[in-house]
């Protein structure tokens, strides 16, 4: 039996796929599969990931036709023949034997989902970025540490490769991401883990590095797939307003965009003016949709900055168009 499926997608990674497949080899068993995506590439990935392949043990190779991380990984997901799954981008790379500790501490622990700490790779600097979860190694509800609204706790910590996860999650369609978003995909699909699954914890396990900075990382590109995030969090709200405690969490769900807004609105420059402008009026759109009075709260808890700049931009007119 497969113990674990790993699911890489490559898009146009030909600097940095070598490095991945590398990884992996130092990371093979006898049980695991290593699912090795090429997402459509344009430049040499398709063949390292091929070569790649011929000498990885477990290595499932798959060509797709159609561009897209999500459908990528959904393809992935449905192919894993694994008791457990967990994913790595094909800019990145883990640890000899990482793959190995991150079962054991699933296994021991016996819950749905583990997460696990990352490091980021900016250029030549690491940093340590932690799950915000304080206890280790402790089984608990994951619907229980969505909360507090005012505070970075683990659906503020979406990435879907610091983990691993029980295929029951996968039978249940819990692991698969929103196919209709270029970025931000990870909002919903780590907002549906957290209200449905049963068990969660945070591990003491640091192996996988994440490569920030990539010329060809969606969140490095400013053109109009970064305002998928406006749609990304607007899914968030509407499933999370069908929850039983929508009451308890949608404070959190407002408080968050709104600060991926702000995030955004500082960051305007690395758009073109007709992209800033579209994101700008699609955020005056999404605010005035929000329920008020849970705007207004987030908006009065936030740094008078932030806060002051958003409530501008509410009052911004909307395009009929955006709007819709």
């Amino acid at each position: 039996m497969v113990k674990l499926s790993v699911i890489v997608p490559f898009y146009n990674v030909q600097q940095y796929a070598p490095t991945a497949l590398r990884s992996l080899r130092a990371n093979a068993r006898s049980d695991f599969e290593f699912i090795l995506v090429d997402d459509c590439s344009t430049d040499r990935t398709k063949e390292i990931v091929e070569r790649g392949a011929l000498d990885l043990p477990g290595s499932v190779h798959v060509r797709r036709e159609e561009k897209g991380v999500s459908a990528a990984r959904n393809q992935a997901i449905d192919m894993a023949r694994g008791e457990y799954l967990t994913f790595m981008d094909g800019d990145d790379w883990v640890a000899p034997g990482y793959f190995s500790q991150l079962v054991s501490r699933i296994e021991e622990l016996g819950c749905d989902f583990v997460r696990t700490d990352h490091v980021r790779c900016t250029g030549n600097q690491r940093e340590i970025h932690r799950v915000p979860w304080g206890p280790r190694n402790t089984v608990v509800s994951p619907r229980e540490v969505i909360l507090p609204a005012d505070r970075s706790t683990p659906v503020d910590y979406p990435y879907s490769w610091a983990g691993a996860y029980h295929r029951r999650l996968a039978d249940d369609g819990l692991l698969h991401f929103p196919e209709n978003l270029r970025t931000a995909e990870d909002r919903p699909w780590i907002w549906r883990l957290h209200r449905k699954a049963e068990s969660f914890a945070a591990v003491d396990l640091l192996g996988i590095f994440y490569r920030r900075g990539v010329s060809t990382s969606l969140t490095q590109i400013g053109d109009t797939r970064q305002l998928d995030f406006i749609a990304s969090f607007n899914q968030v709200i509407k499933e999370t307003s069908e929850d039983p405690d929508a009451e308890r969490f949608l404070p959190k769900v407002i408080r968050t965009y709104c600060a991926i807004i702000a995030h955004h609105l500082n960051t305007i420059d690395k758009f073109e003016p007709p992209v800033a402008r579209k994101m700008r009026s699609m955020s005056a759109s999404a605010l005035k949709s929000m329920p008020q009075d849970l705007l207004n709260e987030a908006l009065d808890t936030m740094d008078l900055e932030r806060a002051s700049r958003l409530r501008r931009l509410r009052r911004r007119p909307a395009p009929v168009e955006v709007a819709a």
